[in-house]
């Protein structure tokens, strides 16, 4: 912080376990890395390799390697570790972890049908030797999952070994957690609170409402993620409330201003 303003709410410290931003880098460049490093490095926590862009980015070890050396753990999208196992390649798949020394994996079943109790077997397989993210909810906005499914779905997948659960929504915003305008899906949301606790869980969140919304309801310290390199530092200023959408919710309506 470059100067000091009162009445801020409290942040988590890193490494934290709730407060978390996860960022989506899908294929930046080494130099675009190290820009983003310098310029936001301390206010991010995780970053995902979105979707199979890791299949295509070149220096791919060199990057993992740079964001490592910044204490920033990295893990794969979890459609690519779909695009191995629907090839029936999942030794293949933790052989690729290990070469490229990813300690964080995403499991998902957004892009294709894995029947629950196989996706949390690979769950409890990986748990033994990474820190498993597992992400519930389809990218196919045809597909609407009850609030009761999610629920039990995320239920299985903690008790199955994941460190956290991850509410998918695309690196769009339109699918999953959310209608097809971007709008959150409140009521899911909230009944998923309901039995899932908040610190346990990672809203994709890629756009600022939507940002907005689930501070507003759970406080600066709400993990979210997808989001874009760019967003970093305004994503903060929301959590701190020093952003137009959140300025009054932390500190109150009724402030006083002393002239």
């Amino acid at each position: 912080m470059n100067f000091f303003i009162n009445n801020l709410p409290d942040r988590t410290s890193k490494p934290r376990q709730s407060g978390l931003t996860m960022v989506m880098d899908k294929g930046m460049s080494i130099r675009q890395a190290e820009d983003m490093l310098d310029s936001s490095g301390q206010y991010f926590d995780i970053v995902k390799l979105g979707w199979c862009t890791s299949f295509l980015t070149p220096q791919l070890k060199e990057k993992i390697k740079l964001y490592k050396s910044a204490s920033l753990p990295v893990y794969l999208g979890g459609t690519l570790f779909e695009a191995f196992i629907v090839r029936n390649q999942f030794e293949d798949y933790m052989r690729t972890l290990d070469d490229f020394g990813i300690e964080y994996v995403e499991v998902s079943d957004g892009s294709i049908d894995l029947p629950h109790d196989r996706k949390c077997e690979y769950i409890r397989t990986l748990a033994k030797n990474y820190t498993v993210l597992s992400e519930v909810g389809s990218k196919d906005d045809q597909k609407i999952i009850p609030p009761y499914k999610w629920i039990s779905l995320m239920k299985a997948e903690l008790e199955a070994g994941s460190w956290k659960v991850i509410g998918e929504a695309r690196e769009s915003g339109n699918v999953g957690l959310f209608r097809s305008s971007g709008e959150v899906r409140s009521g899911l949301v909230e009944e998923i609170l309901t039995q899932i606790p908040f610190e346990s869980i990672i809203w994709e969140a890629p756009q600022k409402e939507q940002q907005v919304w689930f501070i507003k309801l759970l406080g600066a310290n709400v993990n979210v993620g997808n989001i874009s390199p760019n967003d970093i530092i305004p994503l903060e200023t929301i959590r701190l409330g020093l952003r137009g959408d959140t300025f009054l919710h932390f500190i109150g309506k009724d402030w006083d201003v002393k002239v």
